[in-house]
């Protein structure tokens, strides 16, 4: 086994590193405060090739391979978790969506404008009734002189208010469950497509744009559906599957920043005579950290790496999101209390990494749901 990255694999991190710490991270807790997505970072984003990284020149992409995508997204969680979630978002669950199920005509329409930044684009899947039980869907479609027509509710969708384009999921019968899913792509300027902010303050991805979207009779060409008629759960679900990597990789960044912070702090704090890196509960702090990380690095891009191969990588995908969401949350833990009561203003960044690292283990399917996907696949079914 070779764990060395390859020479473009070390060019991209390098790239990601740069662009985190000059540009994303002196706005990280301005943004947070304010609530405000910086959107000209989607532009740079773009000049970048992050965007559609992994998809095909062919189609505006840069045709990295997923390995150099984990690293991309382990540099932005490094510095700001809001900025990590929208290139999930933009870059995972839409852009990757329509590049595995989209038909020729909707690739040439749809990536190359997503890959420089041109459009925008949202994942609409969640519902009030229907988040992990995703057959419990009750957004309708149905066929209507050569047109879908779409009624129904999506929450918490991220980059929902900024958004040029969504993926919308909905059902043409619902006592089809699963088998009744459709996805659509659609523009956010039809008629019928209404949003909002969500209420209330999040806790943390605070400068995310968190919308409350509804669809009143919207009705849109035969031509948006995405894949085959009833395939949406498949479609959702592959999208899930890529979405779950950047988390996992997001983690780790998030982690990462937690024993970075900690080890600055330990050294220059000092206490009873000494720096407080000298008592050994501290030491012990940093090096199960330290551990903690390597394990979950190895994991992520484990999976990053079989899914380059073409390799089925559902169980080591939900294995990574797990151990890496739960391991950055003892992180951030650990860092504010190492930090004491400077920890506990956003004085220092570990108050927010904190407050991020929740949003991680609920999102793309909660750690809940990553055992119960690791559990029946080791199990298998009856």
């Amino acid at each position: 086994m070779n764990f060395d990255l390859t020479p473009t694999q070390k060019e991209v991190q390098q790239t990601a590193r740069q662009f985190a710490q000059a540009e994303v991270a002196p706005l990280a807790r301005e943004t947070d405060e304010s609530g405000q997505f910086p959107l000209h970072l989607v532009k740079r984003m773009g000049d970048l090739g992050f965007l559609c990284a992994t998809i095909d020149p062919v189609y505006g992409g840069r045709g990295l391979d997923y390995v150099s995508y984990t690293l991309i997204s382990e540099e932005l969680g490094r510095v700001d978790s809001s900025v990590r979630g929208f290139l999930a978002v933009h870059g995972s669950l839409v852009s990757l969506c329509i590049n595995d199920w989209g038909t020729e005509a909707q690739k040439r329409h749809y990536l190359p404008r997503l890959a420089t930044g041109e459009l925008i684009g949202c994942y609409c899947l969640t519902e009030p009734n229907a988040g992990s039980d995703v057959a419990s869907m009750e957004s309708t479609a149905h066929a209507e002189a050569g047109s879908y027509v779409i009624n129904g509710e999506k929450i918490w969708i991220t980059n929902g208010e900024i958004a040029d384009v969504a993926l919308v999921f909905a059902s043409i019968d619902r006592q089809q469950r699963h088998q009744g899913i459709c996805a659509f792509i659609v523009p956010t300027d039809t008629p019928g497509f209404h949003r909002e902010p969500m209420p209330g303050k999040e806790l943390g991805h605070r400068s995310s744009s968190h919308a409350h979207i509804t669809f009143h009779e919207m009705r849109v060409p035969q031509d948006a559906l995405l894949g085959p008629v009833g395939e949406g759960f498949k479609v959702g679900m592959s999208a899930l599957d890529h979405g779950r990597l950047g988390v996992a990789a997001g983690a780790v960044g998030i982690a990462q920043a937690c024993l970075d912070a900690s080890v600055d702090f330990a050294r220059q704090r000092r206490q009873f005579g000494q720096r407080i890196g000298d008592f050994q509960m501290i030491q012990a702090t940093i090096a199960d950290m330290t551990a903690d990380i390597e394990a979950a690095r190895l994991l992520v891009y484990k999976a990053a790496w079989m899914k380059a191969q073409g390799l089925p990588t559902t169980r080591q995908t939900s294995i990574a999101k797990l151990f890496a969401t739960e391991i950055a949350a003892r992180a951030a833990d650990q860092a504010v209390l190492l930090h004491g009561g400077r920890g506990y203003s956003n004085e220092y960044p570990v108050e927010r990494y904190y407050r991020d690292i929740k949003g991680l283990q609920i999102y793309e399917g909660s750690s809940h749901i990553q055992r119960i996907v690791i559990a029946r696949d080791v199990l298998g079914r009856e």
